[in-house]
């Protein structure tokens, strides 16, 4: 089996939820390549997937030495942070991730940085933004919903949730949201 090969089979079984089996795959992609950023990138989402952030941040930063220019891995990296409760660095991160390559779960990450740090209004304003910015982001639209929702706005709410329906009516979520 080939990297790419093995690399695609431990993301099949992070997504499959085999987390020991994807585990092993990362640590197998480390020693065939171990000046390649993939097997340290998987084996930092496992990690994710756990609960782990330190050894998440500790793996990603392995990622990061050999690729400096992802813009996914200080996004990652950037979430570990949050949950461990260092948003200064989470913002480093993602203001990073958004310099590289405009990364819109980057921009996605931002807002959950501003709610966490009590910014909500600046949220708000910033996300109202980002779906001016890009309209066909249905995932903007729906974390839109989500906040009007939480603010106690459901008429405003529905609005954004029906906008992400028309732009996604395959979207689970949002046809969850849209029947209640």
């Amino acid at each position: 089996m080939s990297f790419e090969e093995k690399h695609k089979e431990g993301y099949e079984l992070l997504h499959e939820k085999d987390l020991d089996r994807s585990l092993d795959v990362a640590r197998e992609l480390q020693k065939l390549k171990p000046d390649a950023p993939e097997g340290y990138t998987l084996e930092a989402e496992v990690m994710q997937k756990l609960n782990q952030w330190d050894a998440s941040i500790t793996s990603l930063n392995n990622a990061i030495e050999k690729d400096a220019e992802s813009a996914r891995l200080y996004n990652l990296r950037g979430y570990a942070y949050l949950n461990v409760n260092k948003p200064g660095l989470a913002k480093e991160d993602f203001d990073k991730a958004v310099a590289l390559e405009n990364l819109p779960s980057a921009h996605r990450n931002l807002v959950l940085h501003k709610l966490m740090t009590g910014n909500g209004q600046e949220a708000i304003t910033y996300l109202l933004d980002r779906i001016r910015t890009d309209p066909k982001d249905v995932e903007n639209w729906i974390l839109m919903g989500d906040l009007m929702k939480k603010g106690g706005h459901d008429a405003k709410a529905k609005t954004y949730y029906e906008q992400a329906y028309k732009m996604d009516p395959d979207n689970e979520y949002v046809k969850e949201l849209l029947d209640e």
